[in-house]
């Protein structure tokens, strides 16, 4: 699943957590402990609801990420891989005869890229859309991949344990999920022994930034810590014609890079690899960004300080 709102970079996210937290010491100080206690309730309500959020946002973006993703590349060239793929591929190494699975797949151009591989893929994602456009996608092109509708944490349940050699995990996944724990977990039940997880996501620090400032400035606003989440919208995605989403409202999660490192060896997981880079695959910061290379990627602007924008973190089931 990829990369949205605030973690994209786009102008005027609104960060309806925040108010939420200015509400409630001005409740109190106005004596009122019942306005303060209705705040902490909307602000509860809607983070305890982020998968229904969170499933009709990433539905309602189907059909303008249809729009987008290179997709007249996938129909016209038979080899052609995603750019997420393509960046990974010196890292993942070669996945031909090897069983995989894609969590949090979207619309599946990840997925049939690491099928043109070699791999024998299933994808997995919450939002019925995605699903049901993945499986068009990977009809129309003539790949035989089970794409199955589920959270991340039934991944288990829906596609069973210790079935696959590899576990991918594209960029901008974990920002959706509240509980990396429990993520590691998932992955380590799903890896068969000697299996291993591969992902490459947005750093932590990267998500803390605020949307671009007239001044220029980067200023840290959001939690870099696993919270109980941000509540924002953002009418408009990162793909596609431009068009505005039937569902602006989303909930996202950081997890610092220790929780993430944690997360891995309590699961049982070695750790394989960990690499930050400078680079992300779509524009974060606005002007502060430049765009360079093959592939399209986002860095800081000359003059700018350099900081790390994504990771690959790479572990291995023992066995």
């Amino acid at each position: 699943m990829g990369r949205a709102g605030k973690v994209a970079g786009y102008r005027g996210s609104h960060n309806i957590s925040s108010d939420a937290e200015r509400l409630i010491p001005a409740a109190f100080e106005r004596g009122s402990i019942l306005n303060a206690r209705r705040a902490r309730g909307t602000l509860r309500r809607a983070m305890a609801d982020y998968i229904a959020i969170n499933r009709a946002n990433w539905d309602s973006r189907v059909p303008v990420h249809l729009t987008g993703y290179e997709l007249a590349r996938f129909r016209g060239d038979p080899a052609f891989l995603s750019g997420v793929v393509r960046f990974d591929l010196p890292r993942l190494g070669d996945v031909r005869g090897q069983r995989g699975v894609h969590l949090q797949c979207h619309i599946g151009t990840d997925t049939i890229s690491l099928a043109r591989l070699g791999a024998t893929m299933s994808g997995l994602d919450l939002s019925p859309a995605s699903i049901a456009a993945a499986r068009a996608l990977a009809a129309e092109l003539g790949h035989g991949i089970e794409f199955v509708e589920r959270d991340v944490y039934g991944a288990v349940e829906a596609l069973g344990a210790g079935r696959f050699d590899f576990v991918y995990t594209g960029i901008g996944a974990l920002c959706w999920l509240p509980d990396v724990r429990r993520w590691a977990r998932v992955v380590a039940q799903l890896l068969r022994p000697g299996g291993r997880l591969f992902i490459r996501d947005g750093h932590p620090f990267l998500h803390t930034l605020s949307d671009p400032r007239p001044d220029g400035v980067l200023a840290v606003q959001f939690p870099y810590f696993e919270t109980e989440g941000t509540h924002y919208r953002e009418e408009r995605t990162y793909e596609g014609d431009g068009a505005p989403v039937g569902s602006p409202e989303m909930v996202f999660f950081n997890h610092g890079i220790a929780e993430m490192l944690d997360a891995v060896r309590a699961a049982g997981l070695e750790l394989q690899g960990f690499e930050e880079h400078e680079s992300v695959p779509w524009n974060p910061l606005g002007e502060a960004c430049e765009r360079f290379g093959e592939l399209g990627e986002w860095r800081m602007r000359p003059g700018m300080p350099r900081i790390p924008m994504s990771f690959t973190l790479q572990a291995r089931r023992p066995g």
